[in-house]
This record gives structure tokens, C-alpha cells and sequence, in this order.
């Protein structure tokens, strides 16, 4: 089991009912922090985020965020877990607020869901997208262990990620739309569903992120 969590802060976010989740799923020690050397010593690193994306990036280019990120990811192959707006972040542009240009380490865009949206049945669509839905898992993953194809998560968004590479998509959901659930990268997993706040399927998938080496 992990013995240090990093949680990225820059301002955006339910950071503590992230850290606090961790916790029950078992972390030792979970630091809420923007602090490079507290980040670096860190075993693996959560990057969660809600709001408008604009501003999110403002905050994470601002703290030196995007920097962290990139060791994390790139330099030192820490496990990471992006949440929500902050696996946003890590794709190339969101056309959130008129087009923002993002972290690029995940290639694609963020695109909103429409106005009006509807099923395909002509049915119209509530947005943002909130409540909770079936994630379909697409291909095995560590992550996955113990967590049935179709279980239910916790969603709450407006905007969806389209990656460049359709391979990298490992769980769907539907919503008038099959939409990206959940990507993975080596060892980037990233979700757009909040496991924080998803009962005892979140546990089960934030449990598998401390025992996760970073490895497909």
C-alpha cells in the first residue's frame, strides 16, 4: 500500500472530500498541496478540479501546476489520477469559454455536450450531465479490478473529452452520446465521473490507485 498521496491544489475543487476518501480507501498519508518538493516525494499524485476551465487553468499555469504535472508524469512515471476538470486539463484544447488551451498531455479536445441535447429517441437532455450513470468498460485495466462493466458512477459536466487516440478510452458512458467515462496512458488514469463521491465503486477503483505500480 501507497504510503504518500499527493493532491494537487490549486484552488478548484473538493479537495478534502477527495483527500478524505482517499484516506478510507486506505492511503497512510494524503497531502493537500502545491508545493513542488511535497508533490515530488509523493508516491503517486490525484489532480482533481470542477469549475470553468478558463479559470482552472489560470490557477494551475499560475502555481506552477502544469510543472508539476509534467515531472509527474513524464520525469518521475508517478502513478497519476486525474478527476473530472482536471483530466480536462490534461487534454490539448476545451472549447469551454470560447476555446482554452489546456495541458496537451493526453492529444484531443474537451467539446460541450449541446444545446438543446437530446437522446436518441428526441427526448431532450438535462446539461450539465449530473447524477449517476453506467460506466462500460472497454478493455481490462488495473484500476477496473473488482468493479463490474456497467457499474454506476457519479457524474457531474457539461463537457466531454474526445481523445485523439480512440484507444486510450478504457470506460464510456451514455448520455444521448457514448462519451469518454475514463482514459488511460501508462500511468495516467483519468476519469471524468467522480469516484470521490461514487459509494463503494469509487473505493474499490480509488483502492486499486494505491496498489497501482503505474503499469498498463
Amino acid at each position: 500500500m501507497t504510503q504518500q498521496v499527493a493532491v494537487i491544489d490549486y484552488g478548484m475543487g473538493n479537495l478534502h472530500s477527495v483527500a478524505s476518501a482517499l484516506e478510507h480507501a486506505g492511503a497512510l498519508e494524503v497531502t493537500v498541496t502545491h508545493d513542488h518538493a511535497a508533490i515530488s516525494k509523493a508516491d503517486r499524485v490525484v489532480f482533481p478540479g470542477v469549475g470553468g476551465i478558463r479559470d482552472c487553468m489560470d490557477a494551475i499555469r499560475g502555481l506552477g501546476c502544469d510543472q508539476l504535472l509534467e515531472q509527474a508524469i513524464t520525469v518521475e512515471r508517478k502513478p497519476v489520477l486525474a478527476i473530472c476538470v482536471g483530466m480536462q486539463s490534461l487534454m490539448t484544447t476545451s472549447d469551454e469559454n470560447g476555446g482554452v488551451a489546456c495541458l496537451n498531455q493526453v492529444p484531443g479536445e474537451v467539446t460541450f455536450f449541446g444545446s438543446p441535447h437530446r437522446a436518441s429517441d428526441g427526448t431532450r437532455l438535462k446539461v450539465p450531465h449530473m447524477g449517476w450513470n453506467q460506466v462500460v468498460q472497454k478493455r481490462p485495466h488495473p484500476l477496473w479490478a473488482g468493479i463490474e462493466s456497467g457499474t454506476h458512477f457519479y457524474f457531474v459536466h457539461s463537457y466531454h473529452v474526445v481523445p485523439n487516440d480512440p484507444d486510450l478510452v478504457v470506460g464510456t458512458f451514455d448520455y444521448g452520446l457514448s462519451g469518454c467515462a475514463a482514459l488511460a496512458r501508462d500511468n495516467v488514469f483519468a476519469t471524468q465521473f467522480h469516484p470521490e463521491k461514487s459509494h463503494q465503486a469509487g473505493l474499490t477503483l480509488l483502492k486499486n490507485f494505491l496498489s497501482w505500480d503505474g503499469t498498463c
